[in-house]
């Protein structure tokens, strides 16, 4: 477990649902990922990359909603600038994405 943290941290972080509506293949990543364009609603759309590509392939992606923190910094990933951070469960090294379990409205916060 990390440090803990109290509730007005926890709140500092915006994350909202959105729906992948475009992927692309990373070929400049150190690690084998995908670039995605998200539909995050009255936010925009917001472009990511994700180390996903073990369990998931560019079709299955398309449409998929997922859940990011919007509000990180911009960050370069090699010659990409990432602006959100999806989020996903570890089992053994693969990534699954976390969505939610019926469709929301893009841009709907996660409590």
């Amino acid at each position: 477990m990390k440090n803990t943290i109290n509730f007005e941290d926890f709140s500092q972080v915006d994350l909202r649902v959105g729906t992948i509506i475009e992927v692309n293949d990373f070929p400049k990543a150190r690690n084998p990922a995908y670039q995605l364009h998200i539909d995050f609603g009255t936010l925009g759309i917001k472009k990511t990359s994700a180390q996903i590509t073990t369990l998931y392939n560019k079709e299955d992606l398309l449409n998929r909603q997922i859940v990011a923190v919007v509000n990180f910094p911009k960050k370069q990933i090699a010659n990409f600038m990432s602006e959100c951070l999806v989020l996903g469960a570890v089992k053994e090294k693969d990534v699954m994405l976390l969505h939610p379990e019926l469709q929301v409205k893009n841009g709907t916060p996660v409590l």
